[in-house]
């Protein structure tokens, strides 16, 4: 394996040059994949220890490594080469948005739409006083009917009175804001962080439980600067990463 200046950085070599054995079969299971393309079916493990000249056990934790890092998906009993990753802007786009500037055809299925009492944690972020009316909405996000996340969405009512009865839950929210309720987004706050899913989070996204997800907190506010929303999105660490646009 040779390296460039600078490549134990880059590739993930030492400055010893002594690489574990699993790390090497991974860089050649890598190229594998390029070779193979999208969509193609992985050789099983045996056939890739074979291969390799290595223990099955060695081939199972480089596959392992591939898969949290998005580059193999399980499909059936088998494990096939996965597409790129989504490329999620930080930004007040919405996730349709998002998915749709990248050819992909957003979704999202209703978990649950309910109303109650505001917590007086939450109120400072929805503008409201505690007790106050609050709409809690969780949504499985979808890309071309893959489950790839889990948005969780709380706004006043006093902010969306009839969202039980006009709102579509496949659709986008912030569409639905702007469009049938006139609100222009303003401005927002959003923290980002690494998690591991619950089992009740792992399930609905269709994950196992030790697969990194990447968590969004996000408390936005309209163009008068009022608070509208607090959104908890989940995203599939292997399905997503995130951009932005920074000028000095």
């Amino acid at each position: 394996m040779g390296r460039a200046p600078g490549a134990p950085v880059r590739d993930g070599i030492p400055e010893h040059g002594r690489v574990p054995k699993y790390y090497a079969v991974k860089a050649q299971v890598s190229e594998l994949l390029d070779d193979l393309g999208e969509g193609r079916a992985l050789p099983a493990e045996r056939d890739l220890a074979v291969r390799f000249g290595v223990a099955r056990e060695t081939v199972r934790q480089a596959l392992r490594d591939l898969l949290l890092e998005g580059r193999l998906r399980r499909s059936g009993r088998g494990t096939i080469v996965a597409g790129p990753k989504l490329e999620q802007p930080l930004s007040l786009a919405s996730y349709t948005e998002g998915v749709r500037r990248q050819g992909r055809r957003p979704g999202r299925a209703l978990v649950g739409l309910e109303r109650f009492p505001c917590p007086e944690a939450l109120a400072p972020d929805l503008g409201v006083r505690a007790g106050e009316p609050v709409w809690h909405m969780e949504r499985v996000l979808c890309a071309d009917d893959e489950r790839v996340g889990l948005e969780s969405t709380y706004v006043a009512v006093g902010r969306a009175p009839r969202l039980d009865a006009d709102f579509e839950p496949d659709t986008s929210f912030y569409g639905y804001l702007r469009e049938r309720l006139g609100i222009v987004f303003g401005d927002a706050d959003e923290r980002l962080e690494t998690v591991l899913a619950t089992p009740r989070e792992a399930l609905l996204v269709g994950t196992p439980p030790a697969l990194p997800m990447l968590l969004i907190h996000r408390v936005s506010r309209d163009a008068g600067g009022r608070p509208l929303e607090r959104v908890r999105s989940l995203y599939r660490g292997d399905r997503f990463s995130f951009t932005a646009h920074l000028r000095g």
